[in-house]
């Protein structure tokens, strides 16, 4: 799923955090006969009370051991069942077992004398034991010989009351799902939906019970049949039978359910827009994406749990509807509507990847080597889907020859959702989108187009497609202690939330960036990925599959698997040290940290494939020479003529190099003399550099400035927009701080080295997107800064443009300075309203929202965070964006923390806990804090929630961001004093 970091931060996906509105239910009718009528003894009918489904075929009240394989889980993936609300949730933790209640009267005096003796006796045998050796007072305690104690499972409480029989968070692998045959029957006028769902299963162990997921469903009717070939079915849910369900049986559980459409943007959702005539129009899609599918219909839905899925879908005439398959049939039924049929899916999909639309959408397609490609919009913005429909073609025919593999079916849509959290999400055959990430308008600058182009390839391939800056801050976030490997465990539905952030994406694609790197040649790379295909084609896999791959292609005979192993199975990354002495080289590596905070120190060691260049050959990639350090440190040897060296080639590895004080000093003197000495990746990975060792403490703040004295000679984007983004930050801790003194001087010593460049800018439309990018970085930080110059250009623009109705052009490039700059009147804000209200094409109405989210206007910030959260005139989509852009300026930071405190219970009914949302959210209120009350500040709002968020890894990287904030500022505010 892309998360959409190319220009501005989106959240990438959100579920709602309705998973734990209801508690685990048990179905167990047997023990109740009488509340039943007589059945068939091969089928079955109950009227459960709750969403989440245990089927159980019932033995003895007592589990023996036989049945460990499914005795334990309300920590379903999802936990869709623990009720959250205080309101309906005893004090009582359903995880635990009930204590007796405690007696208040007076003890007496026997029980005193018995009590302290008691204690005394406790006392004497804790020092004996404390003595022993080879005894320690953890929760393991001592060894007993010959002797284990094993570690009770603790069941959590069903709805009506039992012990739950499963408390394990993943799902028991006894049972699993062959096919899915679902029905259902959305009604858009009361935002409901029916559904029907048939399972055809395995039974791969020995079993008396089947644990799956629902979600928020309310289950109306239930069938089970079981049977094995040549023996009379004989067991159905909540029926007790004699034997278990044996390995080897396939059976049938047929569900009928209701639910309300969600009303945020995960499972099955509503959305809504405003056609051109201003009506309202309703419309239904799916967000399953990582833990939803439960929510739409009950199933297995955990990833390797893989099935066919056959989709009817029942709709009103006036609708359209679209699934994964290309549609079978259609049929008009007596009641009127009508029934959509879609073909059997070809190969065996997870659940997350289902997808199924209901809308009046409106599409525009094309033909592309035996597949029909097709984009789906609102009616009105039918014109804004040719550009998406080509780059799609064309990207879909690359793919196909790149990969030698075709692309398996027969159709392959792209549909912009008008209501949609994620940058994109790549369901089999029915790709989503955001509008923003799919719809181009005809004057669309080719920046914004680069943009849509990025989010489609990503999708359709869906690999990581990364530029340099996103790989700079996927360093960032993993140089915290609150970081976690590429590859990790997950326990909790928050964990699988949290693990879609820069590390799992922009880490994962970093270092196969690097991989391919080392492989001396993108055909080797190529190969590998294609055999890996072919054979692990419709089935699971893990990295190991992958690494085995690329091995087997290597010329070089590299261990791949050794190689990548040490970057996905530990967090962080390290940082390698160049010590020179005559011709030897010495390479160090450790790992880099920025914060120590309750850290694990361990000797992590990375398998690091080292490039290099140095003066006398140091920009053509032949000029690239490789040493790989697995070890501590390492040798290399040089010619002594050589006078300087830089490590890390064009920044394709993930790691940070510290050079040393001559080895910096002959870096910046080689760019002082020629900027073009490096490319522009190796100059802007030097400032990403220095910037990071300065916050470690390895570097004076005085060399950082004296490596960026050479900016007014750059010319590329790349290290500019790096060298202003790492200012800004610096310029927005001392505003915040209220350094009056320092603010003042950082802003001269940023326009004093920037300005010539600021001044080439024109305001003009530009055609190259390298220059479009440089000069949006260049202008916004002049404006922001308020150099006269910029703002009175920015307003005069925006003036021009409103005077002639829109008829004269904002380069789309320049339309978020523009709109800024005019937010910060107050006339001019509320003509950016109206225009915003007005707007249809979608990429310039964020523009503008970001404009009105940047004024300085107290009452106008706390209105627009409101909306945000309401979401009427604003899509609560947006909210995310709102704040982070709020967070920027003095006036607003302080106002957003207030309001995320005030409204954290209705954030988290919008956004999941742990979801990128929610993770954007809590980073851009607090990254600019900086002192000892706003840690405390936050650290005691967070401690406070308990089960409600306290334990996210977002709020850990946030209190490390403070004292590292903290930190820096003591270090280094007497050195800005000196040196600005």
């Amino acid at each position: 799923q892309e998360t959409e970091e190319t220009q501005s931060n989106l959240p990438r996906n959100m579920i709602e955090n309705s998973m734990f509105e209801e508690e685990p239910d048990v179905v167990d009718l047997a023990k109740d006969s009488t509340t039943f009528p007589a059945l068939d003894p091969d089928e079955v009918v109950y009227e459960p009370r709750s969403s989440r489904l245990l089927v159980r075929g019932l033995g003895e009240n007592d589990m023996d051991e036989d049945e460990e394989d499914c005795e334990s889980s309300a920590r379903l993936l999802g936990m869709s069942f623990m009720n959250r609300s205080s309101a309906h949730r005893s004090n009582s933790s359903p995880y635990t077992r009930q204590a007796p209640p405690r007696s208040c009267s007076r003890p007496s005096a026997r029980t005193m004398v018995v009590c302290v003796l008691f204690l005394v006796i406790v006392a004497s045998m804790t020092m004996v034991l404390y003595f022993l050796p080879g005894c320690n007072f953890t929760r393991a305690g001592c060894p007993k010989t010959n002797k284990t104690t094993p570690i009770e499972t603790v069941y959590p409480i069903s709805t009506n009351g039992k012990l739950f029989p499963w408390a394990q968070f993943r799902l028991p692998q006894s049972i699993h799902p062959l096919s899915y045959d679902l029905t259902l029957t959305p009604n858009l006028d009361d935002m409901t939906f029916t559904g029907r769902t048939v399972i055809n299963m395995s039974v791969h162990h020995n079993t008396n019970c089947i644990v799956l997921h629902g979600a928020n469903l309310n289950i109306t009717k239930a069938t089970f049949k079981v049977g094995l070939e040549g023996y009379k079915p004989r067991q159905q849910i909540a029926v007790k039978v004699s034997d278990d369900l044996k390995t080897g049986q396939y059976c049938v559980l047929t569900l009928h359910y209701s639910a309300n459409l969600s009303h945020t943007y995960d499972g099955f959702y509503n959305s809504s827009y405003t056609d051109k005539d201003g009506k309202k129009r309703v419309l239904a899609a799916t967000q399953f994406e990582p833990l939803s599918a439960r929510k739409a219909f009950p199933c297995f839905d955990e990833p390797a749990f893989k099935a066919t899925f056959q989709i009817q879908i029942i709709r009103k005439p006036n609708y359209m509807t679209l699934s994964n398959m290309p549609k079978a049939k259609s049929t008009t039924l007596t009641s009127g509507l009508v029934q959509d049929e879609f073909e059997k899916t070809s190969v065996k999909m997870s659940t997350y990847l289902v997808a199924f639309i209901v809308a009046d959408f409106t599409p525009i397609s094309k033909n592309v080597s035996k597949t029909l490609v097709s984009v789906y919009s609102v009616p009105e913005k039918k014109e804004h889907t040719d550009y998406a429909l080509s780059t799609a073609s064309k990207l879909l025919e690359f793919y196909n020859n790149f990969f030698e593999i075709d692309y398996p079916l027969k159709k392959l849509d792209l549909v912009a959702i008008p209501d949609f959290l994620a940058g994109a999400m790549e369901n089999w055959g029915l790709i989503t989108f955001r509008e923003t990430s799919l719809l181009v308008g005809k004057q669309s600058s080719p920046l914004e187009k680069q943009v849509v182009a990025s989010v489609i390839a990503h999708e359709l391939a869906h690999q990581g497609n990364l530029f340099l800056a996103v790989r700079f801050r996927a360093l960032d976030k993993d140089a915290l202690n609150s970081s976690h490997a590429v590859s990790t465990e997950v326990n909790t539905p928050e964990q699988v939330e949290e693990m879609f952030d820069s590390v799992s994406y922009e880490k994962g694609a970093s270092i196969l960036l690097m991989l391919n790197a080392c492989l001396l040649g993108e055909q080797q790379f190529r190969k590998g990925i294609i055999q890996y295909l072919d054979q692990f084609n419709e089935s699971n896999t893990d990295t190991d599959g992958l690494w085995n791959s690329l091995t087997q292609v290597s010329t070089q005979h590299l261990n791949v698997s050794e190689m990548m192993n040490s970057w996905t199975s530990q967090k962080g990354f390290p940082l390698v040290t160049v010590s020179r002495k005559g011709d030897q080289v010495t390479l160090t590596q450790e790992h880099f940290l920025l914060t120590s905070d309750n850290t694990t120190h361990t000797s992590s060691l990375w398998n690091i494939p080292v490039t290099y260049v140095n003066d006398s050959c140091s920009l053509a990639p032949e000029c690239r020479q490789v040493f790989t350090l697995k070890t501590k440190s390492g040798t290399l040897k040089l010619p002594e003529s050589v006078k300087w060296l830089k490590l890390n080639y064009r920044n394709t590895g993930f790691y940070i190099v510290h050079y040393g004080d001559e080895g910096w000093d002959a870096l910046t003197a080689a760019l002082h003399s020629n900027v073009s000495v490096l490319t522009h990746e190796d100059r802007a990975s030097l400032i990403h550099n220095i910037f990071a060792l300065s916050r470690l403490g390895r570097v004076s703040f005085h060399q950082v400035l004296s490596l960026l004295n050479y900016m007014s000679n750059e010319t590329e984007t790349s290290p500019v927009t790096e060298a202003l983004l790492q200012l800004s930050n610096i310029y927005r801790l001392l505003d915040k701080r209220q350094e009056h003194g320092l603010v003042s001087r950082m802003k001269d010593y940023i326009l004093d080295h920037f300005r010539s460049l600021m001044d080439k800018q024109t305001w003009e439309e530009e055609e190259s997107v390298s220059k479009q990018e440089l000069r949006s970085a260049l202008l916004e930080m002049a404006c922001s800064l308020n150099e006269e110059n910029c703002t009175q250009k920015a307003k005069a623009l925006f003036k021009e443009h409103v005077k002639s109705n829109g008829t004269i052009r904002i380069p789309g490039d320049l339309q978020r300075v523009v709109f800024t700059v005019a937010a910060q009147s107050d006339e001019d804000w509320d003509t950016l309203l109206h225009m915003y209200a007005h707007a249809t094409y979608d990429a310039e109405k964020r523009k503008m929202l970001q404009g009105l989210a940047s004024t300085q206007n107290a009452r106008r910030l706390v209105w627009i965070l409101k909306a945000g959260l309401n979401g009427d005139l604003i899509q609560t989509q947006e909210l995310p964006l709102v704040i982070s852009r709020v967070c920027n300026g003095f006036t607003g930071y302080l106002f957003v923390w207030d309001f995320i405190q005030e409204n954290w219970d209705q954030l988290i009914e919008k956004f999941p806990v742990g979801s990128f949302a929610i993770q954007t959210i809590i980073k851009s209120a607090t990254s600019q804090f900086s002192t000892q009350a706003h840690l405390d500040q936050v650290q005691g709002f967070f401690s406070g929630l308990k089960e409600r968020g306290s334990q996210m890894r977002s709020v850990q990287e946030a209190l490390e961001t403070i004292r590292l904030n903290r930190r820096w500022m003591d270090q280094n505010l007497s050195t800005l004093r000196k040196w600005l």
